[in-house]
Formats: C-alpha cells, structure tokens, sequence
C-alpha cells in the first residue's frame, strides 16, 4: 500500500521526494517551496483517493469467476475493500508525520475522511443491490420506507440539525467559560467589547441560557417530530399491507401462516416506523457534528484533527461488518421467534382437543423445545451486539486519550494555543459518545431492514386479477352455472377435478353429494373464483367467470362455508357484515328463516350479544345459523350452501329445510351436502364420486328407483343396510 502510494506521489509535478518507509510502514514526503502546504495537502488525498479506489477496483471478483471458485472468496472481496479503505486512509494519515506539520495534518485527515467515505459508500450500495432482489423494490429500503413521508423527514431533520450545533455551541461556551476562569478572559470575547472577566463571565452565562433554550426547544420540536413520523410510516405501511394482503389470491393466503402474516403486520411495520422514531434522528445528530467539527478542527486545531476523528472509519467498518454478519443471524432468529408464535396460538385455539388426547405436557415440551431454540438465536445476535458496542467503546476511548495527549503537547510547546484548545477539546468527546450509539443504531438498522424484507416478501404475492370482461349487472343474473371439461388439481396433488362437465339450471336448487374428497367443495371455490381452473370453463349465464369483475362475480353469490367463520362482535354485526346498511328489521326476518331467532332472542342481550373471536360462545349449529342468516340477508341470485346444515339436529334442520324452499323460488341455490336428507326436495341431484365424475344425476325418486350409489347411500343412512 505505501510503495503504492509513493509511487503514485512521484509522478505528480511539486513532490521531489515521495519514499516508502520500511519502518513504519508509511511514505515519506518532501515538496518544492514554490507549492503550498495547501496544495500538497489536495495532492496526497487526491493520490490516497486514486490508490483506495484502483485497490478496491482490483479486489472485485472477476466478471466471468470459473464455477468451482468457492463462493467464499467472493464473499471476502465485500470485506476487502472496505479494509483497504481504512488501511489506505490510517497508513496515509500516520506515515506522513515526518512531513511539513500542516501537510501530514491535512493529509491524515484527508485519509481520514477518504477512508470513513469509502466504507459509508461501499455499505450503502451492498444495501441497495441486496434491495434488489425483492420485485418492486427500485431505491435504497430507507428512501422506499419513508415513501410520501419525505416532507415530514425533512423538518424533522432540519430541526434536529439545529438542535446538535446548539449543542455543539453550548459546548463551546462552557469552554470558554472554564478559559475565563483559569487564564482570566477568552480572547475571542474581545471582540465583541467584552474586556473584563467579569464582562465575559455575564456575557457567556447569557449565551448558555439561550442555547440551553435552544437546545431544549429544538429536542423537544424534533423529537416530536421524529415520532409522529414513526408512527406515520408504520400507520401507512400497516394500512397499504393490510390491504394488500386483502386483495392477495386465496391460494397464496392460505400458503402462508396466518401468524407469519399477522407478525408482518404488527410487529415488523411497527419496526419500521421505531427506526425513524429513534435511530434515525442520533444518526443525523452523528453526521451534523463530523459535518460541522471537521471543517472546524481544520481551521483552528489541524495538528489534532487526525487523532480526534481517526477511530472514525474504523468504527464505521466495524458497524457495516457487523452488519453483515449478522444479517443471517437475525433472519433465523425471526424465522425461529415466528414458528414459536404459530405454535402457541395453535394450541390454544386447540384447547378443547389437546385437553380431550391429555397432551398438555406434550404440548408444553413442544413450546420449551421452540423457546429454546429462539433463546439460542437470539443469544448469537446479543453476543454479537455486545462485543460490537464494546468494540466501539475501546476506540472511542483511545481517541479521547490520544486527543488529550497530541493537543496537550502541542499545547505545551505553544504550536497550538490554549484558548484554541480549551473550547475544542471536549467537542470531539461529544461525537466519540454519539458513536458509543452507532453499534445500537446499526442493530435498528439491521432490523428494520429484517422487517421491511419480510413486508415486501408480503407485498411480492401477487393479488386477485380483475376480470377481462364488462361488469356484471345483478339485476339481470339468471344464475344458470355450466361447468365445461373443467380440470383442476391442488399443488403437488393429483386433480380433484378431472374433465368434468355439469350444468346447474337457473332458478332450481341443485344438490351435490358424494363421497369425501370428490371435488364437492372444490366446484364451489371455482364458482367463487377462489380458485381458478386448470383447464376448461366455468361458465355463469354464458360468461366465463374468468372474465367477470371478480367483485361483482361475488355479490351475486351467497355463500356459506363447511365452517363459517364469525367475526368478534355482536350477532346483529356478524348477521349484518356485507350488508351493513340492512335495517334491524330485515337483521330479525334473516334470522327467523335460519331458525336462529329463537335462540337468539332467549339471550340477555339478545341480538346485541358478543359472541367472542370465532364466536367462541356461540355451538357449532348456532354459527350455522348465524351464518345462514347473513347469506339470506345478501339476497344474492346465486346461493352456494356447503355443508351450511351439518352442525345442526334433524329438527331443525327440517324447519331450515322449509323455510329455504320459500327463499330459493326464483333463485340459483346449490346445495353441498352428506346427509342425503338435505337435498331430497333438490331439483336435480349431482352425484360426485373420486376424481370428480358424476356418477348419477336425477332427482331423489330417481336415483332411488336406479339402485345406484346414491340409493346405497340413502339406505346406508335410513339403516336399512346392515353396518
């Protein structure tokens, strides 16, 4: 690196000497008289800048590396780089002591600030391009978070960019303060007619007053300001999430845990928004005091400015180093913190079945087993956290003492003066301590970006497509249903479905029946564009359900699931949801023809009752009915009933059974369903056998009178077959 840099040096006109030193490993450099101190200073960090950035360019991987080259190699060329950064910029810095005093000073710092640019730039494009891997992400994952926040990012910078130089200013007016009472007055205070010590005491205890005004003021303002804009980011990505995952397919939803979702949007967005509600704001407060104190130590204090900043770029390789080192550690914390949180909620939505098998110790070894492995993981990442904060705590330290030492000699043999130093010397300690912060900062950072990898793996699913076709008017649905050579299998499944052809006419109630897994529920979810078929149509009224607005595709169906889902609230609000603007009156009538009136009324509270998550309070027949009720309220033209009757007793179910031949007249109802009691009024009976084929169609009486498998069925259920 030296014989490097000598080399280079030697060639530029004005420098007639430039000699690598085997000694100290640094490079010994002499100048004509006729070029200023100034100008060397430019020359060398020029030719530091020329020699860092042609010894990166040579420690990239080759374009076109042979595959057998182990991956490793490349991976070192990350760390490389940034290492010859700061090498190049510490070596430049302490081996050009021996040069003129106010070019080794300006060439250190050079170095310096060469070094600490060069590892920042490296660490944010490593950040950026790994950015890119995820669709959709085109900009650095900090400007993408902040998104249509930037005007608010930017008052809040502002104000806390005042708030550090008011620091900064108060700092240096306590300087001045102890300068007036050891040597009896600060010379910079006469300028301002302030002659007496006296004079300059009143004066400087003004001054800290205001800025201690000032800096109270600003903190309060931009702190304020810090947090409304964490919470504005996390409020907005938690909406636009949410609402995406709204609109994802089915198919993709139901892939994912529903807790690895619910974890996205709880505790990763609110990640997102803690960043720039903490961290943000010291990292600015950081950056604004080496962005005023640099400038500053060059003007007064140049034979101090490289050792008060050298531990700089040092600190800075040592945070994006961590960075990298632990990106792999927090993504399996993550991933182990997640299963631990889908198990405890399954088990205890499994109260009931893990205490009828008695497998509560089972259970809780199971927990103790994931617990572990999550204390484990976040163990590493703690480990490392610690050593890093100790790490930069060292540095910060040997360059409070190196400061004290360097400036307090050059006090001494009077090339710096002391009321220079007095007011200076506890402003880089002021940064060094900010420092302390960085390897905290650097761990917000790596989780923020954890978190806003695992959002936009979210937002990477791809969402329900909308139909081709023109809208779909409901007042004119006839509600005729044609399935055309329809094909359809799960993934990694052999088809459910397999060239099945059906018609279910408009305005009868059609029944589907048939053994478990024969593609009952499977032509309900094609009809409902939860899924779409492999190959084939699915035809409403003529139309390809593929080319109808899936929305309005969905209003002219009603449809009640195996097991219908109820929402925490009251049962008037779970009756009503999708038809929120039914009156109380149209609620009740909704509810007497499911046949859940009655027990509804004999409630304390009646229909205003809170039937809890999943309507926990509720039997699996009084969800039925809940749910049947809201499908009525919905007045659709189609109505689709998948085992919407199973929960409830035979009586009830006839009652039901009435009550639904009024409501079907002049309407499409299709009706899925074991117990063969409820589809014997059906119009037409589809019977379904494996792989989706219709083995009997007609209605009761005449699959009955065929003896087929439905007629075995039926008197498998009337017991009349022997068991």
């Amino acid at each position: 690196m030296a014989e490097v840099l000598a080399a280079t040096l030697r060639r530029i006109p004005g420098i007639t000497q430039a000699q690598a030193s085997p000694v100290t490993g640094g490079v010994l450099v002499r100048h004509d008289a006729r070029v200023s101190a100034t100008d060397v200073g430019r020359i060398v960090r020029r030719a530091v800048t020329l020699v860092v950035e042609g010894l990166a360019g040579a420690a990239r991987p080759a374009p076109a590396r042979p595959a057998a080259e182990p991956a490793a190699r490349a991976d070192r060329g990350v760390v490389v780089r940034p290492v010859l950064a700061v090498g190049g910029g510490v070596a430049a810095g302490i081996a050009l002591i021996r040069g003129s005093a106010l070019s080794r000073q300006l060439v250190a710092l050079g170095g310096v600030v060469v070094a600490t640019g060069a590892v920042v730039r490296k660490a944010w494009r490593r950040t950026a391009d790994a950015a890119d891997g995820l669709p959709g992400t085109a900009r650095h994952p900090l400007l993408e978070i902040v998104g249509p926040h930037r005007r608010q990012l930017c008052r809040a910078s502002v104000l806390s960019v005042a708030g550090q130089i008011s620091e900064m200013a108060l700092g240096t007016f306590l300087g001045w303060t102890a300068l007036v009472l050891i040597k009896g007055g600060a010379a910079p205070l006469v300028r301002f007619g302030l002659t007496t010590a006296s004079a300059q005491l009143w004066g400087l205890a003004g001054l800290v007053a205001v800025a201690c005004a000032a800096v109270a003021g600003l903190s309060y303002a931009s702190n304020l300001q810090w947090r409304k804009l964490g919470q504005d980011i996390e409020h907005d990505w938690r909406n636009r999430t949410y609402a995406h995952v709204q609109h994802l397919e089915l198919r993709h939803l139901e892939g994912e845990r529903t807790t690895r979702v619910a974890g996205a949007l709880t505790d990763d967005v609110r990640q997102l928004g803690a960043f720039f509600a903490t961290s943000a704001g010291d990292l600015l407060h950081l950056g604004t005091s080496l962005a005023v104190l640099v400038p500053l130590f060059l003007l007064l204090a140049p034979q101090i400015a490289w050792i008060a900043f050298l531990p700089i770029p040092v600190i800075a390789w040592l945070s994006f180093h961590y960075q990298d080192e632990v990106a792999a550690a927090y993504a399996v914390s993550g991933e182990d913190r997640a299963r631990l949180h889908s198990q405890l909620v399954n088990t205890l939505e499994a109260g009931a079945t893990v205490k009828s098998f008695c497998t509560e110790d089972y259970e809780a070894e199971r927990i103790d087993g994931l617990s572990g492995e999550v204390q484990e993981s976040s163990r590493r990442t703690d480990r490392s956290t610690i050593r890093h904060a100790e790490i930069v705590r060292v540095c910060t330290t040997s360059s409070m003492a190196g400061t004290l030492l360097i400036g307090g000699r050059s006090v001494l043999d009077g090339s710096l003066p002391f009321e220079v130093f007095s007011p200076l010397i506890g402003l880089p300690q002021m940064v060094m301590m900010r420092m302390n912060r960085l390897g905290g900062i650097v761990d917000q950072y790596q989780r923020t970006l954890a978190a806003h990898d695992r959002v936009r793996r979210l937002h990477a699913l791809p969402v329900e497509t909308a139909g081709t076709g023109g809208p779909l008017d409901l007042g004119t649905v006839h509600g005729e249903i044609v399935l055309d050579d329809v094909t359809f299998a799960y993934p990694g499944r052999p088809p459910v479905l397999e060239d099945l052809s059906l018609t279910i006419p408009a305005g009868q109630v059609t029944a589907l029946v048939g053994a478990t897994g024969s593609g009952k529920t499977t032509i309900a979810k094609l009809l409902m564009r939860f899924q779409d078929a492999e190959s084939g149509s699915v035809l409403l009224d003529g139309r390809d359900v593929r080319d109808l607005p899936r929305r309005d595709l969905r209003h002219a169906i009603g449809f009640v699931a195996q097991d219908p889902f109820l929402f925490d609230g009251s049962i008037a609000d779970n009756i009503r949801y999708g038809s929120f603007t039914a009156s109380d009156e149209a609620v009740v009538e909704a509810a007497t023809m499911a046949e859940a009136h009655a027990f509804v009324a004999s409630l304390p509270d009646g229909y205003d009752t809170v039937i809890g998550e999943r309507g926990a309070a509720l039997s699996g027949g009084q969800r039925q009915r809940i749910a049947l009720a809201r499908a009525i309220l919905k007045d659709a033209p189609v109505v689709i009933l998948d085992e919407a009757t199973s929960a409830v007793d035979n009586e009830t179910e006839a009652a039901i059974q009435r009550t639904l031949r009024v409501f079907a007249a002049d309407r499409t109802m299709v009706v899925i369903a074991h117990r063969l009691s409820t589809v014997r009024h059906a119009d037409r009976i589809y019977v379904m056998d494996k792989g989706g084929i219709v083995a009997e169609q007609g209605t009761h009486d005449e699959l009955l009178a065929r003896h087929g498998l439905y007629a075995s069925l039926w008197q498998l259920q009337a017991g009349e077959l022997a068991a």
